[in-house]
Formats: C-alpha cells, structure tokens, sequence
C-alpha cells in the first residue's frame, strides 16, 4: 500500500473513532415530544392571522409571546386556517373556533364549510361543525364571526348573496339555525344570548334567541347615521359588551349592546381645527381595552374611500371626555390596530407585514417582530 493511501485509511479510521465517541457521548433527541401550552395563557400572548393570500388555502393562525426577545422564543406554535378563515375565541373553555372553507379537489370540486374547534393547549383540532350555509369569504374581520356573551354559540355571517347568521353550539358540536338578517352584515353580540347587525338603512337590526339557540324575536333601531352622508365603518372599537364605531368623516359612534337591545349613544368628532382633514383607515382600524381607552389609526388628506388607508398615527381618546389625548406617530403605516388582554401592549400590523409592538401609554416603540413565518398577516387579536 502507498502511504498516500495508508495517510487516508488512518483519517477515516480515526474520523469513524470520534463518530463513535460522539455517538457514546450524546444520547439521540427525543422524538415525537409535543410541550402543551397553558390552558390560561397569558397576558401578553397573542394569535397573528395570516391569510396566505398567495396561497389562500394554507392559511394559518401564529401563536406569539410578546414578552420573549428573540423568534425562537416569541413563537409558541401555529395552526391552519383555511381560506380567508374566520377566528373567535372562547372566554370560559380552553377553544378556539374557525369557520373555514374546503373544496374536494382542493381549489375546485364540492364546497365544504366547517366550525373547527381547537384546543388552546395542543394547538390541535379536537372537532368540528359543517355549517349548512356557505359562510362569507372575504378579507377576515374580528365581527365576522363572534361568540354569544354568554360564550355557549358561535355566531358566523354567511354571504350567499343572501346575508344571514348561523347560529352553531360548539359545547355540543351540532349546526343550530341559519338567520336571515336582509340587507345587514356583521356579527355584535347583544345581551347575554342575542346578536345585532348593522344594515344599509342606517339601522341595527337585533335578533333573540332562545334557549336552545332559535331565534325569538326580532327588533330594529331608529336610524341613527346617514349611509349617504357619513356611513360607519363596522370595524369597531370594542370592550366588555360597548361599541365604538369611527365613521368615514371621523366620528365617533358608540353604542351599547350589553342590554336586550342596543341603547344608541350621542355621536362625537374625532376632529379639530388641526386636524380636520384627517380621516381613520385600514383593514381593522378600532380597538379599545381594559385600560378605558379608545385607539384609532388616522391619515390626512383624507378623501372618498380612503377608509381602507393605513394610519400614520394611531390617536388615543378618553371616550368619557369625548377628547383626544394623545397622538403616537407610527414606525411605518399601520393596517390593523389591536390590544393585549390587559391593554398594556398596543400592536399594529404594517404596511411591510411586520408587528410592531408599542406601550399602550405613552406609544414608545418596544420591538417589532418579524421573520416567524408570516406573510400577509391582517389580524392580530389579544389571547382571551
């Protein structure tokens, strides 16, 4: 043998020496090992939804630690969310709840809608509810889908062109009615067991049900805006049963749904002499949280249609006041504006697709968070 040759015999022995030693020295990692989640999670996580829009049908929902520095440890999980899914969560049972489209042949053959119910601790799908109504598809809203106050029915609009609500009992996994609400859209909870929507007329139209979920009456508001004039926009502030609803000329409309029926509050401008020219915008412009405070994004120069611009100031108010108390400029435009539980954490998804994440007090820039796995995330909702 040429001691070339015999030079390369002892490098593989010896390399097949050090695997060996490294086989004895560390033991294989384990597989198939899945870490539940809290059954109560906390304050500061949140559920990123991002639609795939290039890919509708792979949609999925992000499960995020805003407390956590670094993307390994921000991400906690995720789960799918098929096309354009709608999300709500409960407030009593560690679920959360999809309504979500499926065809046969993946993008073509036999439509199927479904309830998915999903367990909080594994992430996991644990059930679901075909619905008996195509639900509507369109970009995802928080008032598309909502839960009963008292957190036992699933409320989720259908567009068929025909608009209508099914109603579905998750704790029993069974579809329970389809309600008609002609001309109206949008789901708000009303009472402990009922559920109102706005309508094209200027009106709230509000429907009771009974104990098993069929509806028992019907009733509709005064006209109380002017569709024409300065219709609402009914992606609205919400918090512990009360709406606030900007307009498309900057006012605020703010209506009380924790009773039987919706009680109509005196509408007031976001406005002034300063800012007159400004309007809100954006895919889910609203919110409002523990903290007593409402949160809008806005941008100048506003115009007819303009509502579905991105804000390049979020404003704060004191809606007992009736005033403005803060402007916050944003890093970059801003889509959607939401809250953690404890209104602590205000978070806004970009124009770059990014989560920034500011004080809710005083809007200082904390972080942003990218790069985990997102590509056209629209809504972002504070966990339960």
């Amino acid at each position: 043998m040429r001691r070339s040759e015999m030079r390369v015999l002892n490098w593989i022995t010896a390399l097949l020496l050090l695997a060996g030693a490294a086989r004895a020295e560390f033991a294989a990692d384990p597989l198939g090992q899945v870490e539940p989640l809290p059954e109560r999670w906390p304050a500061h996580w949140v559920l990123v939804h991002d639609i795939a829009f290039e890919h509708i049908m792979d949609g999925k929902t992000v499960v995020l630690d805003l407390d956590a520095e670094t993307p390994a440890d921000q991400f906690k999980g995720m789960f799918n969310s098929a096309f354009a899914a709608f999300l709500a969560q409960s407030r009593t049972r560690p679920e959360i709840y999809l309504a979500e489209t499926y065809y046969s042949r993946g993008t073509r053959g036999e439509r199927t809608d479904v309830l998915t119910i999903y367990d909080k601790r594994s992430l996991s799908p644990t059930g679901e509810v075909v619905l008996k109504t195509n639900r509507a598809i369109l970009l995802p809203q928080k008032f598309s889908m909502q839960m009963t106050s008292d957190d036992t029915l699933a409320l989720i609009y259908n567009f068929t062109p025909a608009m209508s609500v099914s109603v579905v009992d998750p704790i029993a996994k069974r579809y329970v009615a389809d309600i008609p609400i002609p001309g109206c859209a949008a789901v708000f909870p009303t009472g402990q067991r009922s559920f109102s929507s706005l309508c094209g007329n200027g009106t709230l139209y509000t429907v009771r049900l009974d104990a098993d979920g069929q509806p028992a009456g019907t009733s509709r508001s005064e006209r109380f805006f002017d569709p024409e004039s300065d219709a609402l926009i009914e992606k609205a502030a919400w918090h512990a049963g009360r709406a606030w609803f900007p307009s498309y000329h900057g006012r605020w409309q703010p209506v009380d749904f924790s009773g039987d029926a919706p009680r109509i509050e005196p509408a007031w401008s976001m406005l002034d002499d300063e800012t007159a020219g400004w309007r809100p915008g954006g895919l889910a412009p609203a919110a409002a949280g523990a903290d007593g405070r409402l949160y809008v994004l806005a941008h100048p120069e506003g115009r007819e249609g303009s509502h579905r611009d991105p804000g390049v100031e979020v404003w704060v108010f004191d809606p007992s006041a009736r005033q403005r108390i803060a402007r916050y400029p944003l890093r970059l435009p801003g889509l959607t504006l939401a809250l953690t539980r404890d209104a602590e954490l205000l978070l806004v998804i970009n124009v770059e697709m990014q989560l920034d994440v500011y004080r809710a007090s005083d809007g200082e820039l904390l972080k942003t968070i990218a790069g985990i796995g997102t590509e056209t995330p629209l809504l972002v909702f504070g966990a339960n």
